[in-house]
């Protein structure tokens, strides 16, 4: 709680007795009492029987603040009322740049370098940028080394403490001078090619000798008022050069539309253009003799629609360059629009004329009105329930510009009207074979005895494979097999060997050779697959250690192996090779 002046004493020790509470580290949790008391104090402060709080300085502070705002937070430590969390202390203010603080842009003026300066820009020479953010074009001869054309330097601007504004106006330090430089120059010279355009057709005119032109052309007055139109006139609206005016300005003397009927049910009158629709005094006594049929019908009556027609060709025509208006040159706008139009009929004319004559169908352009190609005609038919024509001709079938039902070598049918087995024929004769000679039936009937032979051959394969019933060995079992087969016959040859050994033991020297040349051979078969064997697994150890190299710093073509596989390194690498699918693998070392 704060401290009260001028509260009641019991309410001043209660809070008294709080704020020693306060003194601590933990909060005081309020009772019910205490609670309900200090809400009829706040209530009273509002209402204004008791004085409010006052803070640190002195100053009273709003009771109708809400707790949220005027309670400081926990870091604050705060003893006394206060709003000091709320407000911007002077050591934390800014002092923000003004928005007409000038900036210079642009160039420095005075006299340029003309040697290169170190710490400048290589590209261009400039002290007030790097190489890698100059914006010239890079030079074949770099600044640096030419020494040559060095640019000069740029302002740059020193960004002051900008506010909010400052920062985002996109105008700050723009001289508006230089844009009414810029504007009063460009009319000027715009102002100095029309006199001179104007005194060359002047010029031209004498030289022709058509001196009424020169006449018609003489004052500036009489163009201004031609085309007064384009000046803002009170009581009018336009858009741009084009006059699309509304009257907006009434005689005085007349009565406004609206009220010549004051009935609701009445003639409708639309207040935004102005426009009565219907007559609003009919069935009164004061209703015209003469009907009124009401201005929209007016305005599409007579020679309104040609005029607006013509004033709308006279606008065109004024935007692309044409010295004409309606009001002030009829004649000439209306001789103009008849050229135009017959230049219109006689281009489209030769358009259609080249056309016909590229690509033909002059002819179709002669057939009769579509009033009559949709019309009745004598044609009788009649047709039966099923639709079948009874009597009369019917109809003929419109064509495409493709050829339809056009057969080649005695076909009947057009092919891809057959299909089987994956592969496109002719109905006609079953053949699959395009451009070919149509056999007819005979054809059907060999066809069909083919298919016949091919299913029995393939029922044959299959029943075959039924008949089977022994396992299909694995190629582990079949190598073991085949490993078996060669030491057994090893074993007869080293014993049909000991025994001629034995028997011919005074025979030839060349017998005995040639046995222990097959041998030698067997043993050196399988000492080179021993090391295929190792060689494949160096291999496969080097390839390992390469994928998982980085493939930029991988030796170039070092994966490729371009030699064909002999029959001893096909053994080594089946003996090496173990296949996941057979349950024995696992048991092999």
């Amino acid at each position: 709680m704060s401290f009260i002046l001028n509260e009641p004493p019991s309410l001043i020790a209660k809070e008294t007795k709080q704020k020693e509470l306060l003194d601590g580290d933990e909060p005081v949790k309020k009772s019910r009492e205490d609670y309900k008391k200090q809400k009829e104090l706040e209530e009273a402060r509002k209402a204004g029987t008791v004085p409010a709080m006052q803070d640190e300085f002195g100053k009273d502070i709003n009771p109708h603040i809400p707790q949220y705002i005027m309670n400081a937070p926990w870091y604050i430590h705060s003893k006394v009322p206060t709003l000091s969390h709320q407000r911007i202390h002077d050591e934390k203010k800014k002092i923000f740049a003004k928005l007409d603080t000038w900036q210079a842009k642009g160039l420095k003026e005075g006299p340029v370098a003309t040697k290169f300066r170190k710490g400048a820009c290589e590209n261009c020479g400039a002290m007030t940028h790097k190489k890698k953010d100059c914006l010239e074009r890079p030079r074949k001869v770099l600044a640096k080394f030419s020494g040559e054309a060095i640019a000069p330097d740029e302002h740059i601007p020193q960004h002051p403490n900008f506010d909010y504004e400052g920062k985002r106006d996109m105008w700050k330090s723009y001289d508006t001078e230089t844009y009414n430089e810029e504007k009063q120059e460009e009319h000027d010279q715009m102002e100095e090619a029309k006199r001179q355009l104007k005194a060359s057709k002047l010029d031209q005119m004498i030289e022709s000798g058509e001196k009424e032109e020169i006449k018609a052309h003489d004052s500036d007055d009489e163009d201004e008022l031609k085309y007064a139109d384009d000046v803002d006139m009170p009581g009018q609206k336009f858009e741009t050069k084009q006059r699309i005016t509304v009257r907006n300005l009434r005689i005085r003397e007349d009565t406004a539309k609206y009220l010549l009927n004051l009935d609701v049910n009445s003639a409708h009158y639309d207040a935004k253009t102005r426009a009565m629709r219907g007559n609003p005094l009919e069935g009164t006594s004061k209703d015209p003799s003469t009907s009124y049929q009401g201005e929209n019908f007016a305005r599409a009556t007579g020679d309104a629609n040609s005029m607006a027609k013509q004033q709308l060709f006279a606008w065109e025509a004024y935007e692309k360059g044409a010295d004409v208006h309606l009001q002030a040159d009829p004649t000439k706008l209306e001789l103009l629009k008849r050229e135009y139009s017959q230049r219109k009929e006689t281009q489209e004319g030769s358009k259609k004329n080249a056309v016909l004559d590229k690509y033909g169908g002059a002819e179709h352009l002669q057939a009769p009105p579509k009033e009559l190609l949709l019309a009745q005609s004598e044609h009788y038919v009649e047709y039966s329930r099923t639709g079948a024509v009874i009597k009369g001709q019917e109809k003929a079938i419109a064509k495409s510009r493709y050829e339809e039902d056009v057969y080649f070598n005695n076909h009947t049918a057009v092919w891809g009207s057959y299909w089987h087995a994956g592969r496109w024929g002719y109905q006609c004769c079953y053949s699959t074979i395009k451009e070919s000679y149509c056999t007819g039936e005979k054809g059907r009937e060999a066809a069909a005895q083919e298919q016949s032979s091919v299913s029995q051959m393939l029922g044959a394969k299959a029943a075959g494979l039924e008949k089977d019933d022994e396992p299909r060995k694995s190629m582990l079992e079949e190598h073991q097999e085949k490993m078996e087969r060669k030491k057994n016959k090893k074993k007869k040859r080293s014993k049909k060997s000991k025994k001629k050994r034995k028997r011919e033991s005074s025979s030839s020297s060349s017998g005995s050779s040639s046995d222990s040349s097959s041998e030698d051979e067997e043993v050196k078969k399988e000492k080179r697959i021993q090391e295929y064997m190792k060689k494949q697994d160096a291999e496969e150890k080097r390839n390992f250690t390469l994928l998982s190299m980085d493939e930029r710093k991988r030796p170039f073509n070092s994966m490729i192996e371009v030699s064909e596989p002999n029959e001893e390194e096909m053994e080594a690498y089946r003996r090496r090779m173990k296949l996941s699918e057979d349950p024995m693998s696992k048991f092999l070392p």
